[in-house]
């Protein structure tokens, strides 16, 4: 008999850790080739892991809510055989090439002597992931500063979330604790130093009628909790407001919806005419797209829209739509289909909600007519589209002034005001409103 060590596999450029949720199958089970082992969740996807053998599975490596490092051996697997199969290396840096801070947009304008280097990683005790080490030299943090922040993964190792955090904290003028005092008090003097944790103070509550009910958050929860307060200390929020006409968009899609869901077997919705507005707007208005590292602004290339989708859970997530200024209105349907169908039921892939650049939310979806959505961290921008409703509104004819029956909607974007003035916030939302406006109601599809 040999036994295959079952590393956690790698699930996306930019992820490299997963928390167990679930294990499916238990020391002893029988397992076939393909066979979901355990269930993982990496940021707001949850995953499964198959097994690439055959076998019974002898031994879990991790318990539940456990963090492991890409390329950790997570459980053993007694299969048929008479040797053991060859495996170069376990530790979590064997299969996760080392990222280079040079690659890092923007990393060489900044002074060196700041820069953690990667001789400083491999001399330190302490295991950092990719991730973080791409962090941190990003934002020009050093390996001291780097080892004396608390992590909360296992074994204390430090996390993205732990890292994020700790800069929040930075940037927001409070000092993150330290997992150890390195020097003495000097001359005896009491130092009253302020003392933050990203961890919320576990406190009792009590219910006074009897009839309360208390519910622990969720992980998935407690992440968005997290990233939502995160994002309110990172960037000044400004919202800007426009209303839009957009009756010859929503008769146009009631001609067409019926033809084009026979042809193409989809159903196409507001959403990627939405998609398409925005990303023609950011191709006028680039400046839109952009994230800040410090006091550098680093311009995206590429534009990559998310789109938030409420879960049945209650949750929300945000499926991304990369390179959305190359997808002609069929493609856009597609992908939106694909992408919210996929959320819906746990089937979206770790780097399907990384690497956006800017976020689209549909609020109208609730019935709601407007919104003021939080930034979605590390972008600058985020727009909401209200309800549309049929409102009279006043048309300019050649003949005069006339009242009419529209449909209207509000449109609302929420901007980083560090690098987005009013100017360039206002003018963009009345771009994209500009393009719903004047939609061809003779448009092919």
């Amino acid at each position: 008999m040999a036994q295959y060590e079952l590393l956690l596999p790698k699930m996306g450029e930019s992820v490299a850790e997963a928390t167990v949720i679930k294990w499916v199958k238990q020391p002893g089970d029988a397992i076939g080739l393909d066979d979901t082992i355990l269930e993982i969740a990496t940021d707001k996807v949850d995953s499964e892991v198959p097994s690439p053998v055959a076998g019974k599975l002898v031994k879990q490596l991790f318990q539940e809510n456990d963090v492991a490092q890409v390329g950790d051996v997570i459980a053993i697997i007694e299969t048929e055989g008479s040797a053991d199969p060859k495996i170069e290396d376990s530790h979590p840096d064997a299969s996760i090439p080392e990222e280079k801070a040079e690659s890092i947009p923007g990393i060489a304008q900044l002074p060196a002597e700041n820069k953690a280097t990667p001789s400083d990683f491999s001399s330190s005790v302490r295991f950092y992931s990719p991730l973080v080490k791409s962090i941190a030299s990003q934002e020009n943090i050093s390996i001291s500063e780097l080892n004396d922040i608390k992590g909360t993964g296992a074994d204390g190792r430090l996390n993205k979330d732990d890292l994020l955090s700790y800069i929040a904290h930075k940037n927001s003028g409070q000092q993150a604790v330290k997992t150890e005092v390195a020097a003495a008090p000097i001359e005896n003097k009491p130092v009253a130093a302020p003392v933050v944790s990203s961890v919320p103070n576990k406190t009792s509550t009590t219910s006074v009628s009897g009839g309360d009910e208390i519910i622990e958050m969720d992980r998935m929860r407690k992440l968005i909790a997290d990233h939502m307060v995160m994002s309110k200390t990172t960037s000044p929020h400004v919202t800007s407001f426009v209303e839009a006409d957009v009756t010859n968009m929503v008769l146009w899609r009631n001609k067409v919806k019926n033809s084009f869901e026979k042809r193409e077997n989809e159903k196409i919705t507001f959403t990627p005419i939405f998609v398409e507005a925005v990303a023609k707007a950011i191709k006028d208005f680039p400046m839109i797209n952009v994230s800040v590292s410090g006091t550098q602004i680093i311009k995206k290339r590429d534009i990559n829209i998310g789109m938030a989708a409420a879960l049945p859970s209650g949750n929300l997530i945000v499926p991304v739509i990369r390179n959305a200024d190359q997808l002609n209105l069929v493609g856009l349907t597609k992908a939106v289909n694909d992408l919210a169908l996929r959320a819906r039921n746990s089937k979206l892939k770790p780097d399907e909600t990384q690497g956006g650049t800017f976020t689209l939310t549909n609020v109208g979806s609730f019935g709601n007519v407007m919104g003021t959505p939080i930034i979605n961290q590390p972008q600058v921008a985020i727009l909401a589209v209200g309800a549309i409703k049929k409102k009279p509104a006043v048309l300019e004819t050649e003949h005069g002034d006339v009242i009419a029956i529209r449909h209207m909607m509000f449109l609302s974007l929420s901007y980083d005001h560090r690098v987005v003035d009013g100017s360039l916030g206002g003018m963009f939302v009345r771009r994209v409103a500009d393009y719903l406006e004047n939609w061809d109601f003779n448009r092919e599809i």
